[in-house]
């Protein structure tokens, strides 16, 4: 039932260090449902719209109906009027807002560009920084009628095609690919670019005409390629001290890709860290150097292989979405710094070339997403959703972030909703059914924003008159009327649901933007300065970041490993778990040891520390320590440690005197800082640690045990 904690519920709404552990008390839900509304009230006339900021970032939802994200901001646009909105992804932040400087359009170089059949048909070599893990494209935000991965890459290779990992982690490629491994340093590809392109140049190798016809700003990037304009040739010998591939590999390897059809790809990994700019920007340009890019199955393509979105044709109808209403507040900030945002309140910073302020916020409500497992610097969010007034979230379980709210009110899973699942790029709409009723006193997010606008006298505009039914109906049609204007007779919605799918029409394989572009660029430019491949942005130059300069730079992390912290952690996502979903569940338990999440360490770096295979090890740094069992593996490259995300967040007081998660969270670790001034993306998947045998006593793991009630 609906939960109110104590400590908010005596003394009111207001700034309280015990959010996280305090005691929560049961209350009915027309009480709950007041008390909220009286709340929301209450910041809306003392504060605006403007102090509330509408959460729920996640992957919560397959359907688009019960798409939570949707359903929370309808209800606080029209309802409250709107609220404080965030930007870009966890995943992607970076990428997003520099590839739209580079080409134009930042979804059609990702989802409208090369796929997989291409790749088969036509693909010489596949130069894959970051690699495509095949535990990332098993994913989708609403779903995934058929994986393709695995054997397109299993196809291809016996074609002849060439993979290349560039990855600590061999991993990062799958068996089926038969691919090079190329152990790069962490955080250091942007340098291996560098490398290969000064090879490129120096020996003549690359595409002088596409350059000129089809690029600009080579000039002024190629003179800090070259070292004219700061001394430093960025040459396959000064790369190699860097990154920590041989000179004669990289030279070798620039030297293989002249004269076949190269596609180079960047995983999202190397977007999230610091500067993760400059890999995703010096790929294009080493693409736009082997002048492939528009080519069948050759050029750029950022994140293929990152989700079963990427490398498909597109549908040729759009996906029914639930409207969103009118935002009347104009203030965002970018998704990964809302800590930054609860704590400096009125402080200015930079994003995309703007000097925004940090709005005062009073109430946060959060539905379908769980921060404290996706953001960074977990002690430090928690410090910054203490200083809060309100805290209201929609969870169907006591994860981390239902233990910091103040309300607490459950939702139900999809497993007991109705809904519609369907994506851009999958030609499958699936009828949703229900398979369960809702659990004993969970509610539909539909059913719990309806109650509260009618308190609040908003039901008319939120829900229009409509039922859950009534809407996916109403969503349906859409794609009916769309169907229908291309000459199709699709079923009317009775018939659908009763067949319980539809075969959608896709759009043809025909290269999209790039494709077009390549073939005719005066009559398809590109949406940049120039129209061109922005190998130098004037615009991002202007913006005087030193931290993302105007074109790719090699710009080494402020944080790196030193006598205290030797160790580099990669913190990349699961393969036993969709994020932090149901790791309560069978399948994400049957993979860890004693009950903790795995970290993955080559055999001599746990040698030089005593930590044998299965043993718990700490893994810390300045900004806390977290427990993980060990696994032993010699396809990484010593002096890397990875710990997947995604285990709930279990916070005790440290011996050493900090926080320690006992069941291995590793952002407890990761820094909470921008990946740039210009980007402002998360910097999650890095850092620094060291590690060491845990002695002791294990703590027990207490992550899926509700708070006791009045105890």
């Amino acid at each position: 039932m609906p939960a109110v904690r104590r400590g908010w519920l005596e003394r009111g709404p207001g700034p309280d260090s015990k959010r996280g552990r305090d005691e929560f008390v049961p209350m009915a839900w027309p009480q709950v449902l007041d008390l909220l509304a009286r709340e929301l009230q209450r910041v809306k006339s003392e504060h605006g719209p403007a102090a509330v900021f509408g959460g729920s970032y996640g992957w919560s939802s397959a359907g688009r109906f019960h798409h939570t994200q949707s359903q929370v901001h309808r209800f606080l646009n029209t309802v409250l009027g709107g609220y404080v909105r965030s930007v870009n992804s966890y995943s992607a932040g970076c990428a997003e807002v520099l590839l739209p400087y580079v080409f134009g359009s930042y979804e059609k170089v990702v989802r409208r560009n090369v796929t997989w059949e291409q790749v088969v048909d036509h693909t010489d070599v596949v130069l894959a920084f970051g690699g495509m893990a095949l535990k990332n494209s098993r994913v989708a935000g609403g779903g995934v009628s058929r994986h393709i991965e695995r054997d397109s890459m299993r196809r291809a290779a016996e074609r002849g095609c060439r993979f290349v990992c560039v990855s600590p982690l061999r991993s990062d490629l799958p068996q089926e690919a038969r691919a090079e491994w190329l152990p790069v340093t962490p955080g250091t590809d942007a340098a291996m670019m560098l490398g290969l392109a000064h090879t490129l140049a120096a020996e003549a190798l690359h595409d002088r005409d596409f350059l000129a016809s089809h690029c600009d700003g080579w000039d002024g990037f190629e003179a800090y390629l070259s070292g004219r304009s700061d001394g430093v040739a960025k040459s396959a010998d000064w790369a190699a001290a860097i990154c920590g591939i041989a000179p004669d590999v990289l030279r070798s390897l620039a030297r293989s890709l002249r004269g076949r059809r190269v596609l180079i790809t960047v995983a999202h990994s190397l977007q999230r860290a610091e500067h993760g700019e400059q890999p995703v920007w010096m790929a294009a340009v080493l693409s736009a150097m082997l002048g492939q890019i528009g080519l069948p199955g050759g050029g750029y393509n950022y994140a293929l292989g990152a989700l079963a979105h990427y490398g498909r044709r597109n549908n040729a109808v759009p996906s029914p979405a639930l409207p969103q209403g009118a935002n009347s507040v104009k203030e965002f900030i970018p998704v990964a710094r809302i800590a930054d945002m609860l704590m400096n309140p009125g402080q200015p910073f930079d994003y995309n070339g703007q000097r925004l302020v940090y709005p005062d916020i009073r109430l946060a409500y959060w539905a379908g997403g769980n921060p404290f497992h996706h953001h960074q610097d977990l002690p430090r969010l928690a410090r910054a959703f203490a200083r809060l007034e309100t805290f209201v979230v929609h969870e169907s379980v006591w994860t981390a972030t239902a233990r910091h709210a103040d309300i607490v009110l459950p939702a139900t899973l999809t497993l007991e909703r109705e809904d519609i699942g369907t994506t851009p790029t999958d030609p499958l709409m699936i009828a949703m059914h229900r398979i369960a009723e809702p659990h004993a006193q969970a509610r539909d997010d539909y059913e719990i924003f309806c109650e509260l606008a009618r308190r609040l006298g908003g039901l008319d505009a939120f829900s229009e008159g409509r039922t859950a039914r009534d809407w996916l109906r109403h969503l349906y049609g859409k794609t009916r009327d769309t169907l229908a204007a291309l000459g199709l007779d699709p079923p009317d919605f009775e018939t659908f649901w009763q067949r319980g799918e539809l075969k959608l029409p896709q759009a043809s394989d025909d290269g999209g933007m790039l494709r077009a572009f390549r073939e005719q660029p005066e009559l398809h430019p590109l949406q940049t300065p120039s129209g061109k491949i922005q190998i130098s942005s004037p615009a991002i130059a202007s913006f005087g970041y030193a931290d993302c300069p105007g074109h790719p730079v090699w710009l080494p992390s402020t944080e790196a490993p030193d006598a205290d912290h030797p160790l580099r952690l990669i913190s990349n996502q699961p393969a036993t778990r969709l994020h932090s979903q149901l790791d309560f569940g069978g399948h994400s338990q049957a993979h860890k040891l004693q009950g903790r999440e795995i970290c993955t360490m080559h055999p001599a770096t746990a040698a030089e520390r005593g930590i044998a295979e299965g043993d718990v090890a700490r893994l810390f740094n300045a900004r806390g320590a977290c427990l993980a069992a060990v696994r032993l593996s010699g396809d990484m490259l010593p002096g890397v440690v990875q710990l997947a995300t995604g285990a709930w967040y279990d916070a005790v007081d440290d011996d050493h005197g900090g926080v320690l998660c006992v069941h291995g969270n590793p952002n407890v670790l990761t820094r909470d800082i921008g990946t740039s001034r210009l980007t402002q993306g998360c910097t999650g998947q890095l850092t620094v640690v060291q590690v060491e045998r845990f002695q002791g006593e294990l703590p027990p793991v207490r992550a899926y045990e509700p708070p006791a009630p009045n105890n």
